[in-house]
């Protein structure tokens, strides 16, 4: 095993002093998640670092499901680092194809596979800095890694962890780095794998990104997320009342030209009557008038 080893995975750096309310919070917050979720898990399928390595890297862009119904024939084939290079990049391929993104997920196992036989004699490395020199292996798997496979505490930062750890005001950073940086300042150092198992399982479970369901949330009482989540009915409803009403004026000005319509199609006089034109009676009755002054005349 090649390397020093380290017993943290802790960011170096000076941070400003987080407020004392927050971390209470926080640590409120970890211990009612850890009531909610007692089995709270590394999702992936694994039996030695080598299977966590290569598991983590086909996850990306895949579902844990999915990658759990590829590895068990892959890892009864490939139990070292020389067993996947035997496969070659055709076989390889072809075993993991449907996780997606397959030759490039073949070719960064390949080459981990490859630095990890020459660099540390088939043994993969047990530091933050070793690891994330593996193709493949950025710092969020160097944290899966370390921390299921090694024992060392590590915040794994995945789209649920950034987006839940926003949503609690933990932080309001988006770079995966940065929040762990700030996550490192809320969370007991020990705790780092578990908190990251739960907040992950939250993720899955009640907090979704599109539809959290709020309603149903073990944290609920100290997450200020809700606030803005319990006021969109009322805005959706309000949406909702003023639809109705905006069909019924346009129903009612249908109506009123339905009316008009059918009653200029009733009245045969409102239809062939112009202005300026006398009807046929009205000429009769001028008519019978001159003939009887005629009358009057010759008689004189």
């Amino acid at each position: 095993m090649s390397g020093s080893r380290r017993t943290t995975t802790r960011i170096p750096g000076d941070r400003p002093e987080v407020p004392r309310e927050l971390v209470l919070r926080a640590r409120r917050i970890d211990r009612s998640l850890q009531k909610a979720y007692p089995d709270a898990h590394c999702a992936l399928d694994f039996q030695s670092p080598l299977d966590l390595y290569v598991a983590t890297v086909l996850s990306a862009q895949c579902t844990d499901e999915r990658v759990n119904m590829v590895t068990p024939h892959l890892f009864a084939r490939c139990r070292r680092p020389e067993d996947y290079l035997a496969l070659g990049p055709a076989g390889l391929e072809e075993i993991i194809r449907s996780t997606g993104f397959f030759r490039a997920k073949a070719r960064n196992i390949l080459a981990g596979c490859q630095a990890i036989l020459d660099r540390h004699d088939g043994e993969l490395p047990r530091t933050m800095e070793e690891l994330v020199k593996i193709p493949g292996c950025g710092r969020k798997t160097a944290n899966v890694i370390l921390g299921n496979a090694f024992g060392t505490p590590g915040i794994t930062v995945d789209t649920h962890m950034g987006r839940i750890a926003r949503r609690l005001e933990f932080t309001a950073e988006k770079d995966p780095v940065k929040v762990e940086a700030e996550l490192q300042q809320l969370i007991p150092e020990q705790d780092w794998t578990m908190f990251s198992h739960r907040v992950i399982s939250h993720g899955r479970a009640i907090c979704d990104a599109r539809k959290p369901l709020c309603s149903e949330c073990p944290i609920r009482r100290d997450c200020p997320y809700p606030d803005t989540i319990d006021a969109l009915p009322v805005a959706k409803a309000a949406k909702t009342a003023k639809t109705p009403k905006a069909s019924s004026r346009a129903n009612a000005q249908a109506s009123t030209k339905t009316k008009k319509t059918s009653t200029a199609k009733a009245s045969p006089t409102a239809r062939t009557s112009k202005p300026g034109k006398r009807s046929s009676a009205a000429k009769t009755s001028k008519k019978a008038t001159k003939a009887g002054k005629r009358t009057k005349k010759a008689s004189a």
